[in-house]
């Protein structure tokens, strides 16, 4: 599943090719996704113009006049843009393979700046859902959500007050969406292991300097993978058909058995699992 600097890429991406366009036409050839797309799903988008496009979490949120469009990309969703006049494709999307499959292709939003924006999915587990903007605030999806990464209020205040009385190691607190929103399993053990934490640590056990490192830590790493592309784990690339290069600097994702590229550590990267995902950590540096 993308993580939040593989969808800001593509918000990014989508923003420079198709903000301010005009939605056309819309096919849909399989309204069956996660949630059926309801009957006036194309009626209300027809003729409304992108106004903005943003980013919550691992949400993408289309902005129109009076209406939002909340996308979620699931597993194996992608978002292509095609061009029309020479149907060449851009992908913009986390996916699996290479070889994208037309019967994946479930809905085609036409624009009117010559571009088609494409909704291919293989497992349909991702889903669009149509608000007005006087909703934004009851979205039931967003409304759970933890803060982002980047924001002033993602402190050590915040952090402290978050685990008072909770028991769950840190692994599992990082991936908690309520707690702090768009960090998966690639990037938070890769955080943990740039700050020296063991994920199975209990994260009520964290003190003040090491909850400090943390949100540091987990800023520069997000920084750093929207600088650079994001993860290509599974063929990610931008809508200029860039590729993500971020997994050539992971650390510990991945590397199990490798040494630890800490120069003054000599452990070994191990693998473990916790809560049904794979955790790496060096065995050493990480306490």
């Amino acid at each position: 599943m993308p993580e939040l600097p593989e969808i800001e890429i593509i918000k990014r991406s989508l923003f420079k090719m198709i903000n301010k366009a005009k939605i056309i036409n819309i096919k849909i050839n399989n309204k069956n996704l996660r949630y059926t797309l309801p009957s006036t799903f194309s009626k209300h988008l027809i003729g409304e113009k992108i106004l903005k496009i943003s980013r919550r979490s691992k949400y993408l949120i289309f902005h129109f006049k009076k209406k939002l469009l909340l996308a979620h990309l699931g597993m194996s969703g992608k978002l292509l843009l095609m061009r029309n006049f020479d149907n060449t494709i851009f992908k913009t999307s986390f996916y699996y393979d290479l070889n994208v499959q037309q019967k994946h292709n479930h809905i085609y939003f036409k624009l009117n700046n010559s571009l088609t924006l494409i909704y291919n999915d293989v497992r349909r587990f991702g889903f669009f859902k149509l608000y007005n903007t006087t909703q934004m605030k009851k979205i039931i999806f967003l409304k759970k959500l933890g803060l982002e990464p980047f924001s002033k209020k993602f402190s050590t205040k915040y952090f402290k007050k978050f685990i008072q009385n909770r028991k769950k190691n840190v692994k599992n607190l990082l991936m908690d969406q309520t707690f702090i929103s768009g960090l998966g399993n690639i990037y938070v053990n890769e955080v943990l292991f740039m700050s020296k934490i063991k994920p199975s640590r209990k994260c009520n056990n964290l003190n003040n300097n090491e909850i400090k490192n943390l949100i540091m830590n987990i800023r520069k790493i997000l920084k750093f993978s929207i600088s650079k592309g994001g993860s290509s784990i599974k063929d990610f690339k931008n809508t200029f058909g860039e590729t993500g290069n971020f997994q050539q600097f992971f650390y510990v994702y991945g590397q199990e058995n490798k040494k630890c590229s800490r120069i003054s550590c000599k452990g070994k990267v191990k693998k473990i699992t916790i809560s049904s995902r794979s955790s790496f950590y060096c065995n050493k540096c990480q306490n």
